[in-house]
């Protein structure tokens, strides 16, 4: 695949394959970031030109954003990270001391989106989704969990883990007949799943970062927010920035500004639109074919490997690019370090208490990094 300027944007001497982890910028979009830091400076960061100049990034900054996840522009919360937005859900939402959370998995979630739903379970029920080997569980199991006291369905589109993708279209087809909302954590899957049609999954609410596979900075996130949905979450905070005083009441503004109270990293959000801007210019179903078929090389290029224990669905469609394994006598710690030394980056995770490497193979990797990583790999 032949990606726009791929080796100028991305200049490393390493093969960096952690991108579910975080992901490497464009200097594209570094560019920007300090382009823009010059400019603000330049105007006056507290000047009348300087709130024009903040108020078209914002415009900007959510159409893009829309533009990646084919909704509203205000629809958009700006954040700094995946947890935020699962934070201003889970402490956001109005709560019956007999209502439930329906989750999947429990400790085979990542604990961004675990450990906030188990702080709520001193006040409500807990409902735990039984899963399998990949961390999918049945519809019919789901099924029988939800009833009139559950009050959010929350689960990860692709997880981190496994890379199994879930059926979140079965699933919010299932929750809007029975008018329950529902949470999505898609930090694994926006960036790299194609050109996915998020909204048709139906979820109210959905968090992302921009530092994984969008390749913008840390400190950077998004929080979807349906507009029909916005009225059953309180913001966690509040500022002048999210509320007005009216009659000597504090009154909240309309959606995104209400969940907003503060400033924003305003450069964070210049390097995230930038780097989401030029992955749409390459396209991402390209993105999504040429990850997948780095993914599938790994993959059959391991099972060569005696003691090499291969994780996750075998279909394509169902999976992301990650790819989780482990290989016998050989503890993932060693592994990661001996593959750093050769300046080859990948990660140690866990598929509940067992732990295993990870690769996840992004846009700027190629076939000849693949192949000598696996080489590496059975040189131990």
């Amino acid at each position: 695949m032949n990606f726009k300027n791929i080796e100028e944007n991305f200049p490393t001497d390493k093969i960096y394959l952690n991108n579910a982890s975080v992901s490497i910028m464009p200097t594209s979009s570094i560019n920007n970031m300090k382009d823009f830091l010059l400019t603000y400076d330049k105007i006056g960061p507290d000047s009348t030109e300087s709130e024009q100049f903040i108020k078209e990034l914002w415009i900007k900054t959510r159409k893009t954003v829309s533009e990646l996840i084919k909704c509203k522009s205000d629809e958009i919360v700006l954040t700094q990270s995946t947890t935020d937005g699962i934070n201003i859900v889970a402490n956001g939402l109005k709560f019956e001391t007999d209502s439930n959370v329906v989750i999947r998995g429990k400790d085979h979630e990542h604990h961004a989106n675990y450990f906030p739903w188990l702080r709520l379970a001193k006040k409500i029920d807990l409902q735990n989704l039984q899963i399998d080997q990949n961390g999918s569980f049945s519809i019919t199991n789901l099924h029988k969990l939800v009833n009139e006291k559950t009050k959010l369905v929350a689960l990860s589109h692709g997880l981190y883990n496994t890379g199994q993708i879930l059926p979140v279209e079965e699933i919010g087809e299932f929750l809007k007949s029975k008018n329950i909302p529902y949470f999505l954590d898609t930090a694994q899957t926006v960036g790299c799943m194609g050109d996915f049609d998020f909204p048709k999954t139906n979820c109210d609410f959905m968090a992302f970062n921009g530092s994984k596979w969008l390749c913008g900075p840390m400190g950077t996130g998004v929080f979807y927010c349906k507009r029909n949905s916005s009225d059953l979450l309180e913001p966690i905070g509040i500022g002048g920035e999210s509320a007005i005083q009216h009659d000597n009441e504090l009154v909240f503004m309309n959606s995104p500004e209400k969940f907003q109270a503060g400033f924003r990293n305003y450069v964070g959000l210049v390097g995230m639109e930038s780097s989401i801007r030029y992955l749409l210019d390459i396209g991402l179903v390209n993105i999504r074919n040429h990850i997948i078929k780095l993914s599938n090389v790994f993959r059959d290029e391991i099972s060569k490997i005696p003691g090499v224990t291969i994780f996750g669905p075998d279909d394509e469609s169902c999976r992301t690019s990650i790819v989780s394994f482990e290989i016998k006598d050989l503890k993932p710690e060693y592994v990661v370090k001996r593959l750093e030394e050769k300046e080859i980056i990948i990660a140690k995770r866990e598929i509940l208490q067992k732990k295993v490497l990870r690769i996840s193979p992004h846009l700027f990797n190629s076939e000849l990094q693949i192949m000598k990583t696996v080489e590496e790999l059975k040189k131990m």
